[in-house]
């Protein structure tokens, strides 16, 4: 599931609107709406405080099982 999607699931689920959202994380209404759009540059401090409201934080997690980088360089 993309961030975009999950965001908005959560909202939706949680009966926010995007201004609830906005107020109750901190952040611009124009920083929600971007977000549920999938802007690609998105500061992540702010992310995270969205995703706090639902009990997440951005991780880093594998793309594939052979993702990992190569120890001899």
């Amino acid at each position: 599931m993309l961030l975009r999607e999950f965001v908005k699931e959560k909202r939706s689920v949680n009966k926010l609107t995007q201004q609830d959202l906005a107020e109750k994380a901190g952040v611009g209404l124009r920083f929600v709406r971007d977000l549920e759009q999938g802007k690609e540059s998105l500061r992540l401090d702010k992310v995270n405080q969205v995703l706090q409201l639902f009990g997440f934080q951005v991780g880093a997690i594998p793309l594939t099982r052979n993702s990992s980088v190569d120890e001899k360089g």
